[in-house]
């Protein structure tokens, strides 16, 4: 066996449901690394904080430890994972960040009501007054029997219950091709967080189950079941990115035969989920799609109504709001992204982005010299450096972003307590290190 077919089976270890095999797969790595049989570049001024995880659908099936090797074997300077309703991933992802010399930063996904925006649509299509939220900074649980910890639970609750809805008016639709949740979508990750994209996977491998391999009784079923003619279904099935969002467009989103209309109980209220944040030391962080809705129409306006809910950061996916064929629907959403860039920068909050990678096809980093991008490239680079120094400071000297610690050193002074972090986040600081109180003495000014 070659030395590359052996890395390349190491590797894959590193996404195995087993964690046993994922700890082993790295240590192997690191160990390379510290031999000098592997080499790894120097990291650059490049970021993604906004990975999924195997525990909440990546196109790829990547682990948090996977994603951690994968970036820095890139040369991210920072990156971060995203996993919806759960924090499964955290531990794992942290840790290989500490071994692989890599600034990691955990997140939280989800969805919550805004009763001041109730009637206008945000970053949830077809759904007034529903948003994606998200936490950043996440390194530990809520306490265990804390309002926080509820909240959390019930997030990943209440997901189960939409998937298992879905299911119910998916199944007989689908008639012959039918799916038990517990059988043929929970083992697609490994702690049964079930998203709609594991659902998509789950449906198109029963299905093909199902009409045993014979491609054109295959066509014929999602012909007649996504209104298409048997000569597209037919070039559409082996082109799963394409052919699994047209099964989400007719299953499962707006208009679809699954879908059901969230209401104002639906989802937790931004209220609740920014004190499951908060009790957890984590940052509540608003989500832009676009611009183009009626709630994010106005940058400022929105930011400041979702600033006085407790949120201090930011998330931007970039690559949406100017990688786009069309030239006028580019042209506006550059325009968008300027003025929300600029009103982020209004309120000293730092920007978190990323590329998500939960459907195939979408880049491993965004391309921060692109010429609409190169204008927000020390934005994007400074939130992550700021969102890394809240994590290790958070972690090892309760000197998080929100601390009392830190109101005590900063008050007010948002920008000064942004440059702080962003300053202690430039450099990459091992658990170790940060636990030797000269060095937290040091890093804080004395606190």
């Amino acid at each position: 066996m070659s030395y590359t077919s052996a890395l390349k089976g190491i590797e894959e270890l590193l996404s195995s449901f087993e964690p046993a095999k994922r700890t082993y797969a790295l240590g192997e790595l690191a160990d390379g690394v510290k031999c000098g049989v592997i080499s790894l570049p120097e990291p650059k001024a490049e970021v993604n904080l906004h990975y999924h995880t195997f525990y909440s659908f990546n196109a790829n099936g990547w682990s948090p430890s996977r994603i951690a090797w994968e970036a820095r074997k890139y040369g991210l300077e920072v990156a971060g994972i995203v996993d919806f309703d759960v924090l499964d991933g955290m531990d794992e992802f942290l840790a290989a960040g500490e071994i692989l010399g890599l600034k990691a930063v955990v997140g939280l996904e989800s969805r919550v009501f805004i009763q001041e925006l109730a009637d206008k649509v945000m970053s949830s299509p077809n759904e007034p007054g529903i948003a994606y939220f998200m936490a950043s900074g996440c390194f530990k649980r809520p306490p265990k029997g804390s309002a926080a910890e509820r909240i959390l639970l019930d997030m990943a609750r209440t997901a189960r219950e939409r998937n298992l809805t879905l299911l119910s008016l998916v199944n007989p639709y689908l008639e012959q091709v039918q799916l038990d949740y517990d059988k043929d979508a929970v083992p697609l990750t490994p702690s049964g967080n079930v998203t709609e994209r594991h659902l998509l996977t789950a449906y198109d491998n029963k299905a093909r189950e199902v009409f045993g391999g014979d491609m054109v009784r295959l066509a014929a079923f999602w012909a007649e079941k996504l209104g298409l003619t048997v000569e597209e279904a037919a070039e559409l099935v082996p082109q799963t990115p394409k052919f699994h969002e047209k099964m989400r467009a007719k299953l499962m989103k707006f208009g679809g035969v699954g879908y059901v209309a969230p209401t104002s109980s639906s989802f937790p209220s931004i209220e609740d989920a920014v004190t499951m944040m908060q009790g957890m030391d984590a940052l509540p962080m608003a989500t832009w799609l676009d611009g183009t809705n009626d709630g994010e129409a106005n940058a400022v306006e929105w930011l400041d109504l979702l600033r006085s809910k407790g949120c201090v950061s930011m998330n931007i996916i970039p690559d949406r709001n100017w990688n786009i064929k069309n030239p006028d629907e580019k042209a506006l959403k550059v325009r968008k992204l300027a003025e929300v860039v600029e009103a982020a920068r209004s309120f000293n909050m730092p920007i978190c982005v990323g590329t998500e990678m939960n459907k195939a096809g979408l880049p491993f980093v965004d391309d921060f010299s692109a010429p609409e991008l190169q204008p927000y490239a020390k934005d994007f680079v400074d939130g992550a450096r700021c969102l890394y120094g809240h994590t290790v400071l958070a972690r090892y000297a309760d000197f998080g972003y929100s601390s009392q610690k830190a109101e005590a050193m900063f008050g007010g002074n948002t920008a000064a307590k942004n440059a702080f972090f962003i300053q202690v986040g430039s450099q990459f600081w091992s658990g170790e290190a940060l636990k030797d109180p000269s060095t937290i003495i040091k890093i804080t000014g004395g606190l």
